[in-house]
């Protein structure tokens, strides 16, 4: 059973402050200079490689990312899943994904899950969408297409909320995310 996102975070609410590895370079990421790497904005997204729904989506995810970057949006996916219980999920699996996918951003590992709780991120995938100030302005899904529906991968909500926050407006519609639940350490 999927799980949507909660609606708790509220929109406006201020970028919350991350240092995590990039899988793949092995270098850190500081949520402060995301500012300044882009100026536009940045879309965080919680992830896995194992779920589903982000398999489903993976490529549309890609596609869009390569389309909003050269505008100046940036892309980060985080995954919070607890590797010892979901090893698929750990760093090596998820460098893997990233390789594989050619995906054009850092896909960070957040290990004490403390990233995960302070953005209230609830399921894979999840989007978190700040604008040029690091104020939430979308947290929402990407467009209405999962793995069992048949409805076509578009990115559509996602891309109307970028092309908004371009355009220095609030996105119209904030639709839940929908996918597994993030898969929290038992301790």
């Amino acid at each position: 059973m999927p799980t949507p996102a909660l609606d708790s975070t509220p929109l406006g609410k201020v970028m919350p402050h991350f240092e995590l590895v990039d899988v793949v370079t092995k270098k850190k990421v500081f949520s402060a200079t995301l500012k300044e790497n882009f100026p536009k904005g940045v879309v965080i997204i919680f992830l896995c490689q194992h779920c589903p729904y982000v398999q489903h989506l993976l490529k549309g995810i890609v596609h869009i990312a390569e389309v909003f970057l050269p505008q100046g949006i940036g892309f980060v996916g985080i995954s919070a899943n607890d590797a010892t219980d979901y090893p698929e999920d750990g760093p090596d699996k998820l460098r893997e994904m990233a390789v594989a996918e050619k995906i054009p951003f850092p896909i960070l590992f957040d290990e004490t899950q403390e990233v995960a709780r302070a953005f209230e991120a609830s399921c894979t995938p999840d989007f978190f969408l700040f604008d040029s100030d690091l104020r939430l302005a979308y947290h929402g899904r990407f467009d209405g297409s999962t793995h069992k529906n048949g409805i076509a991968v578009t990115g559509e909500d996602l891309k109307q909320a970028l092309e908004a926050v371009l355009q220095s407006v609030s996105p119209e519609v904030c639709l839940p995310s929908l996918g597994c639940s993030i898969k929290w350490k038992s301790h």
